[in-house]
């Protein structure tokens, strides 16, 4: 079995593998590690019938340890290799990962087999003693794989062949490498080659969102156009296809040594070169033409010349040096310049002049001479060849009429008179002949020209005819009017005529149409495009057919918006440029070309980067000081925008004023305050500063004078002056006294709040009293009878008990719990929001408890539930009132211990209290006390009822005690009868009896109850503090009676227990 070659051993000073400094990169914007392949063995001998292949492995670690420092991406992931995998090299069985370790060689085994076996077994190894240490064995070093480094070839094209071979070039989209068998795209500027996957996801991505966002605004798409991430310049072409260098073939085959080329010439053409290249179909720009170029000539023509290609200039050619000599324009002079390119320039010769009258004479170029023409007068003939300027008077041949002329050649003969009779042979306009207006013919010029009676009409600038008669010179302005539309054609004027030049007047109307950026109205009085604009819109709100192509808007000229857009760019930096327009702005084109790097400068964007691009985010520490001495909180690397994390050691520090230490505050805390008053005596001199704790000179008149009251004591009244602070001057007094002060009656039992209103000027209602009312008779005669009876008012306490036993009992077995409950209760009550009340689940005896006290509240309670989870919820009924006066606390104090019923208390006759009051129970729903006293005042005509509401919801009407006497017989029994038909007629409640109340109208006895009292009594409207016997002389003891009660509390049905699982109780109803 033949063994593959191993990877180099790790040094001896431990089990980390060696670093490899990074070669720099070749147009890389990541900082990916470029890991050293190790080449496997030579291929082992035939005759193996296991091949045992090792993958190539590299030198880095897998660990995080290995992580790359540099560049912006950290390369491919923590534990990326060379080859391709993740993870360190492990053997391979025939494409199977394998364990274990290798056969043993001799030391004379060669030293390739030898190199596979270090770390393994060994026949020379030491004996392994328990307990021993084992003894380190020497290690061969192995001689470090050198890595190839980038090319240094003088052209790009070599360059970028050897780095791609190599494996050395990077694409600077994705960082990784381009190898010979990718699929790749070239720059045609800047010569970058990418992988043709990474340029087309590149390309898609510039053009995708501008191509979206004009699909939503209904707009035509932009050109498609991008940039290259090596350059930054745009492009219109999106790559689609492989192909080679020179683009003849599409996806072609490898090449050895020229990778991505056909292997045929590239043929491409050069700039400003005739020849195509002659090279192998090759990366980069095309090496220089060495042909020789052809023949040309110099400018002037002189001189013929051949050079090399790349020296001759094709295009403007080349200068022999000699003088020109080429006949100027001007056809004398010639050309005083050396070879030239193009035409020879106007000739500068200066040569003697005269104008075409004669009167002047100058120097000047040849080149400004105009046509030169023959001038004679008087004898004398010259040739002029330019126009002076000046004007002359000169004389018809008539000798009597004149003219006025410019700078004209000059003739002996002079021009013939345009008055003369063989001239003029019509009046002025033309339309009769002189010989009809004339009885002789003119024989002179100066003979007067007759007009005629008829209409001039010759036709004005305007169009319209003349309306004069016939006149001589020049016809007058049109002044005809005419219906002239406005520009918009909305409106029209009636104007006078405008002498040929119309210009459309402007009427009022304002143009209210959109642009066609969206964003602004035309806003121009008169718009001559208003009414396209609105045939426009009208054409875009008619119904098309889904299918129908989008039709192309055409905006009229006049509704183009010409403002420049103006609104920020994505990038933050600049403004968008472009005309005003709808949709979003493009994004920026600007690019950054130095490098990006965070605050601490160890993570950097390598450019080229679009305008805009932020600071790298940096896994590194924070590398700023603290301000103070304590060690900073580790952190990551931040912008200066973002403040470090606050130092968060304890110190003591003093508060601002001074006047306190604090412990134990934080380090970045720097306002630590006592939040005492200050208590310095202000400038005034007589208050004080009343700021809680402050710095030095920050008081209240530090910037201004003290705000407070004067506080000093008034002189016109008790009160003190709540003027401003006016010291040292004293206090005025004009204004009255705004303070409350009481005024009372005689015997101080009534009170009135007041203002004071005393001043210099008057006292105001400080000695102002009141008058004795009905109510302070009544409290003078109540102290009389108090002081007659010998009552004590200071000690007379009400007794009245508003709980049941029940829940005074249950509340004195466990007051605590009592409490807490109770004041649950009483916050539900006063809550006017809440209407149910839920408790945690509790005990059987505390559930009790909260029932209990529900019904003494006029609240209804549930328990929900089975156990362990069974609590209790109360509801808010409209038989709620408020929670009672007093608390379970106080009615425990007054209440009074029943005394055990001995045999002489319970006789046959009992002494019960006499009914007084009929009880309604359950009474209607919304039934108030005006409606049932008009329904029972038929019955209750002759009596003065008291009508209440119990706590719980019954209604009392109690007899006034004037009405009845102890001699007479009670008329309640009597009332009962035809009240309770009334009642049930009207339905006004379930049900009528008698009963018994005190003056508070608690009932102390009712008709249907019988000895008893508790819980049940209370749930009745009742007190249960007073046991009643209604048995008559003669009748069964009231120990039967008591019997008879239990034997009936015995009969009762069992209350139904809670089951366990109420769920399987549920499911057994259905069944």
């Amino acid at each position: 079995m033949s063994t593959a070659e191993r990877p180099a051993a790790a040094p001896a000073g431990g089990n980390r593998p060696p670093r490899h400094r990074r070669a720099p990169r070749r147009g890389g914007r990541g900082g990916a590690t470029e890991n050293i392949r190790v080449e496997p063995a030579a291929a082992p001998s035939s005759e193996a019938s296991l091949q045992l292949r090792i993958a190539p492995t590299n030198s880095v670690p897998t660990g995080k340890s290995a992580r790359p420092r540099g560049g912006r991406r950290g390369g491919r992931g923590e534990g990326f290799q060379g080859n391709g995998r993740r993870g360190g090299a492990q053997p391979m069985v025939n494409g199977s990962r394998v364990f274990g370790g290798q056969l043993t060689t001799t030391p004379s085994a060669p030293s390739s087999v030898a190199r596979s076996v270090v770390g393994s077994l060994a026949p020379d190894a030491p004996e392994f003693v328990p307990g021993r240490p084992v003894a380190a064995r020497p290690r061969p070093q192995q001689p470090r794989a050198r890595r190839m480094s980038k090319s240094q070839a003088p052209d790009i094209a070599t360059r970028t062949h050897e780095d791609i071979t190599n494996g050395h070039y990077e694409c600077v989209i994705c960082t990784n490498e381009v190898l010979p068998k990718s699929k790749v795209w070239s720059c045609k500027t800047c010569w970058s080659v990418l992988h043709l996957s990474c340029v087309k996801r590149w390309s898609k991505n510039e053009v995708s969102t501008h191509q979206q966002r004009a699909v939503e605004n209904g707009e035509l798409p932009p050109p498609r156009q991008w940039r290259c991430p090596g350059c930054n310049l745009p492009k219109e072409q999106v790559p689609e296809h492989y192909t080679c260098w020179c683009a003849k073939e599409q996806d072609p085959r490898p090449i050895p040594g020229l990778p991505h080329s056909c292997g045929q010439s590239c043929s491409k053409s050069r700039p400003g070169c005739p020849h195509p290249c002659t090279s192998v179909c090759h990366a980069g720009p095309c090496p220089p033409c060495a042909y020789m170029g052809p023949s040309l000539p110099c400018f002037c023509g002189k001189e013929t010349s051949s050079r090399r290609c790349v020296d001759t200039n094709y295009d403007s050619g080349w200068n022999c040096g000699q003088i020109c000599g080429d006949l100027l324009p001007c056809g004398k002079h010639t050309c005083p310049k050396t070879c030239h390119e193009g035409l020879c320039n106007s000739c500068e010769v200066m040569i003697e002049s005269r104008c075409c009258c004669g009167r002047a004479q100058q120097s000047i170029p040849c080149s400004e001479r105009e046509e030169e023409l023959e001038s004679e007068l008087e004898g004398d003939a010259w040739v002029g060849s330019f126009d002076c300027g000046n004007s002359e008077t000169r004389k018809y041949d008539c000798g009597e009429h004149f003219y006025d002329t410019t700078c004209k050649p000059q003739h002996s003969e002079l021009l013939h008179c345009p008055d003369s009779p063989d001239v003029v042979n019509n009046c002025p306009c033309g339309k009769t002949l002189l010989s009809a207006l004339l009885p002789e013919s003119r024989t002179t010029c100066s003979t007067p020209i007759p007009h005629c009676e008829e209409k001039c009409q010759k036709e004005l600038a305007c169009g319209h005819s003349c309306p004069q008669t016939c006149h001589q010179g020049e016809c007058r302005p049109c002044f005809e009017k005419s219906q002239v539309p406005c520009r918009c054609g909305r409106t029209t004027h009636m104007t006078m005529c405008h002498q040929g030049k119309i210009e459309p007047p402007s009427c009022m109307r304002v143009c209210q149409s959109n642009l066609n950026c969206g964003r602004h109205n035309c806003g121009e009085r008169c718009c001559p495009g208003e009414k396209k604009a609105s045939e426009r819109q009208a054409s875009k709100r008619k119904h098309r057919a889904l299918n129908a192509p989008a039709v192309e808007e055409n905006v009229e000229a006049e509704h183009i918006c010409l403002r420049v857009c103006g609104r920020p760019l994505k990038c933050g930096n600049h403004a968008c440029a472009d005309l005003c327009h709808k949709g979003p702005c493009r994004s920026c084109l600007e690019a950054i070309f130095e490098d990006i790097s965070c605050a601490c400068g160890r993570t950097v964007l390598q450019p080229p980067q679009p305008c805009g691009s932020q600071p790298p985010p940096c896994h590194f520490h924070c590398t700023r000081p603290n301000t103070c001495q304590h060690p900073p909180i580790k952190h990551q690397c931040h912008p200066d925008s973002v403040s470090c994390p606050k130092c968060s050691y304890l110190v003591e520090k003093p508060c601002v004023c001074g006047k306190r230490t604090f412990k134990n505050q934080p380090c970045w805390f720097s306002e630590v305050r006592c939040g005492l008053p200050c208590g310095k005596k202000l400038k005034c001199g007589t208050h004080f500063c009343q700021l809680q704790c402050h710095r030095p000179g920050q008081c209240e008149d530090a910037t201004s004078q003290c705000a407070q009251s004067c506080g000093r004591k008034r002189q016109s009244c008790e009160h003190t002056c709540t003027d401003k602070c006016h010291a040292p001057y004293p206090c005025k007094e004009t204004t009255p006294c705004t303070a409350k002060t009481f005024i009372t009656c005689e015997c101080q039992h009534q009170k009135k709040v007041v203002q004071c209103l005393a001043s210099r000027s008057g006292e105001g209602n400080t000695k102002k009293t009141l008058e004795c009312n009905d109510e302070c008779l009544k409290l003078q005669r109540n102290a009389k009878l108090a002081a007659a009876l010998n009552i004590d008012p200071t000690t007379h306490l009400d007794d009245h008990n508003p709980y049941s036993t029940e829940t005074l009992d249950l509340f004195k077995a466990s007051i605590k719990f009592g409490q807490t409950y109770e004041r649950e209760f009483r916050v539900f009550a006063a809550d006017i929001k809440e209407k149910r009340l839920r408790f945690k689940p509790m005990q059987a005896s505390q559930r009790a408890f909260i029932h209990s006290l529900a019904e003494d509240y006029g609240l209804d309670s549930e328990s929900q539930d089975p156990e362990p989870h069974r609590h209790v919820s109360i509801f808010k009924t409209p038989r709620f009132v408020s929670a009672p006066m007093k608390t379970l606390g106080q009615c425990v104090k007054i209440i009074k211990p029943v005394p055990e019923p001995t045999l002489a208390s319970m006789s046959l006759v009992t002494t019960a209290e006499p009914y007084n009051a009929l009880l309604l129970s359950n009474p209607r729903f919304g039934l108030t006390i005006d409606e049932l006293a008009h329904s029972l005042s038929p019955h209750l005509s002759k009596t003065k009822p008291e009508i209440s509401f119990l706590p719980s919801g019954d209604v009392v009407v109690k007899i006034a005690p004037s009405s009845l006497s102890w001699h007479t017989p009670s008329p309640l029994p009597g009332l009962k009868i035809s009240i309770a038909k009334k009642v049930e007629d009207l339905e006004l409640a379930s049900a009528t009896s008698l009963c018994a109340v005190d003056v508070s109208f608690n009932v102390v006895r009712r008709e249907d109850t019988s000895f008893g009292g508790g819980w049940s009594q209370v749930a009745k409207g009742g007190l249960g503090g007073r046991a009643t016997l209604t048995a008559a002389v003669g009748k069964t003891s009231s120990f039967t009676v008591l019997g008879k009660g239990l034997a009936k509390k015995e009969k009762k049905e069992p209350a139904e227990e809670a089951v366990d699982d109420w769920e399987r109780e549920v499911e057994g109803w259905d069944q």
